[in-house]
């Protein structure tokens, strides 16, 4: 098992002309043609342990409600998981999006993602709406997620 220094990780965004780390935005988005629709109009932050990518976020403004931005993806790669990098990142996006003048964050899962929706909720997200069959009807190929098909998008909220 690797040990993580958290007083190592960087946190930076991805600079212009930089490749967004695809490999790690599929962990936590199966499919690459709905993550190429998002990125062009996010901002990708990488998080960094000498060198090494570890973790990545994307945030996207939410078009229907100005005050809120979302959390598009965010991944943590093996191995690196389960040591406080993920819980890094959402502060730091909770942060980012309060400087940017945002006063509230949205996060999505699947039904199936049963750590990330623990996870989320320990940093003070709530669950806020249920969507029925987003993964059936959205995605050509199952989600396949802890053994069972993913079916509903929970969405979650957080005041900032």
């Amino acid at each position: 098992m690797t040990e993580v220094d958290l007083s190592l990780l960087q946190i930076r965004r991805l600079h212009s002309g930089e490749l967004p780390p695809l490999p790690l935005l599929l962990l936590a988005d199966p499919s690459l043609e709905v993550i190429q629709q998002y990125l062009p109009v996010s901002d990708v932050y990488m998080a960094e342990i000498s060198n090494e990518v570890v973790g990545v976020y994307v945030l996207m403004s939410v078009r229907s409600t100005p005050a809120a931005i979302e959390i598009k993806n965010i991944a943590v790669k093996e191995g690196f998981q389960g040591k406080g990098i993920g819980k890094r990142l959402l502060e730091d996006a909770c942060n980012r999006a309060k400087e940017q003048g945002f006063s509230k964050i949205v996060i999505g899962t699947a039904d199936t993602s049963v750590m990330q929706l623990h996870l989320y909720q320990k940093v003070g997200f709530v669950v806020k709406e249920r969507l029925k069959n987003f993964f059936i009807d959205n995605y050509k190929e199952p989600v396949l997620e802890n053994g069972r098909q993913a079916k509903d998008l929970i969405m979650l909220e957080k005041r900032l």
